[in-house]
């Protein structure tokens, strides 16, 4: 194992630290429990808006914290679900009064922990309301969810929600910006190589040089298939069908194409791809308005890449171009 670590266990903590001194203008991190908060909250009147995970998808979550975006986030360790305790800490470490959105991937960890946490914030007098992304259309059940993974729709959905309740909207309109994000975003992912996970110290899954596997997820769970590999265009054309045809997306839809890499692939090869399914919508009728290209929810060093499209409206498009400053994206500002 090659990694720029000193011991596994030391990782998160680590990370956290470093994370600290380079952006203590936007954000502060907490330890034992370890969550991230913006600097400045909590904010009186604003619904605060918060997320968590297992570490090792950097920049989510914790990069995805400050204006316009994340109120807090909360790291586990390693492809790991966070801690009720820390979910409950960061909750009532940003509420202003407003109410609490919560933000949950489709793990089973994740949805068992963030409902203790909510459980134990209302009985402390915090309105939370949660929302469970499930947007992966490769496989039905996985190794660690009862229905699809969330995956990219999550980041997207982090954006438009910090947005919506930066112009104060209530709690239940800032949940119904998540839900729309959530049923009308549909993503699909695939690996050209396995990743290490630092306390296991060899590779999660064998992937032979010659082979990728098509729809993986985000923990290195298998996915719909492992075939010989093949080009970039017709990779992205495994990947596309899928997705337009799940929500069904149709000619005259306008969306937001999200081009991801998976930790290991370089930009080069995410704009190669990114052009192949801007022209795979287009010639579906569907309008790409708006795009995020490059690295933003990994599985640690693996190669590969993740699809996802959201249909927009003219509220989604002006709370995506409202302004955002976070560690790992902003503009606007």
């Amino acid at each position: 194992m090659k990694k720029l670590i000193n011991k596994p266990e030391d990782v998160v903590r680590e990370e956290l630290e470093g994370i600290a001194y380079a952006h203590g203008d936007l954000v502060k991190v907490h330890y034992d429990p370890n969550f991230i908060v913006r600097a400045d909250a909590p904010i009186q009147g604003k619904v605060a808006v918060i997320s968590g995970g297992g570490s090792g998808h950097e920049p989510m979550h914790g990069g995805f914290v400050g204006m316009g975006m994340l109120d807090a986030a909360c790291p586990g360790a390693v492809f790991t679900s966070p801690t009720p305790d820390q979910m409950l800490e960061a909750t009532k470490a940003v509420n202003g009064g407003a109410g609490v959105l919560h933000i949950v991937k489709n793990y089973t960890g994740d949805i068992m922990n963030f409902e203790m946490a909510a459980d134990l914030a209302r009985a402390e007098g915090i309105e939370v309301e949660a929302v469970v992304t499930d947007d992966d259309v490769a496989v039905k059940d996985s190794l660690y969810t009862a229905g699809r993974r969330g995956v990219g729709v999550t980041v997207l959905a982090e954006k438009l929600c910090g947005a919506a309740a930066e112009q104060r909207r209530s709690l239940q309109e800032v949940a119904e910006v998540c839900r729309k994000a959530k049923n009308w975003g549909r993503s699909m992912g695939m690996a050209l190589t396995s990743c290490t996970v630092p306390h296991v110290g060899k590779p999660t899954f064998d992937l032979p040089e010659d082979q990728m596997e098509i729809g993986i997820g985000i923990h290195g769970e298998p996915g719909r298939t492992r075939m010989p590999l093949k080009s970039a265009d017709e990779i992205v054309e495994m990947l596309m069908e899928p997705i337009i045809s799940d929500l069904p997306y149709k000619a005259g839809d306008e969306v937001l194409l999200f081009v991801n890499g998976m930790g290991g692939t370089p930009l080069i090869e995410l704009y190669i791809v990114y052009r192949k399914a801007y022209e795979i919508a287009t010639k579906h009728g569907i309008k790409v308005v708006r795009n995020l290209v490059g690295s933003y929810i990994t599985s640690l060093e693996m190669a590969g890449t993740s699809i996802t499209m959201l249909k927009m409206d003219d509220d989604m498009i002006k709370l995506w171009d409202a302004p955002v400053k976070t560690p790992a994206l902003r503009w606007g500002v």
